[in-house]
């Protein structure tokens, strides 16, 4: 095999266990890794089975993960009955947003926190104080720096 092929093949699996440490199947993360990296840009299920020797079933479940998650999508098929996926072109920016969704909720979690706390020692509402802290100036913050973003790269909503 030539030496492009195992750099791309490291490069996959270092995507995989990057997403596998946020709680995302390492199959899905390969999945991207592939889609990232592919040319061309849409790869068949059947291409992405071959490519990392898995199984039909495995590609379908984790490629419906990462549509979910916005960062790919099923594209028009050059050949009959074959389904094909691609990244999808402002997917990061997508992924972001999905975080800061999460975010937001931690957020309004923390400030229950801090009510419940409300009467407490200041040195107790720490822990929640920082979190409440960290979220808020994301939420202020992570829209803007999303939204240049997309003005840079012409990503429209």
């Amino acid at each position: 095999m030539p030496e492009r092929y195992y750099e791309q093949k490291h490069f996959i699996e270092d995507i995989s266990l990057y997403f596998e440490q946020m709680g995302i199947p390492r199959m899905a993360g390969r999945i991207l890794g592939v889609l990232l990296i592919a040319n061309p840009p849409e790869q068949s299920i059947d291409d992405l089975c071959e490519r990392l020797q898995a199984s039909k079933s495995a590609i379908s479940t984790n490629a419906r993960l990462l549509s979910e998650m916005g960062l790919i999508e099923r594209v028009p098929s050059p050949k009959p009955r074959r389904i094909y996926f691609r990244f999808i072109p402002g997917g990061w920016v997508t992924f972001m947003r999905m975080y800061l969704r999460m975010m937001a909720s931690l957020h309004q979690i923390a400030e229950r926190g801090l009510e419940l706390l409300k009467d407490e020692d200041p040195a107790l509402r720490e822990r929640l104080q920082e979190a409440h802290d960290m979220f808020s100036l994301i939420e202020d913050e992570l829209p803007a720096l999303l939204k240049r973003i997309e003005e840079q790269r012409g990503i429209s909503r």
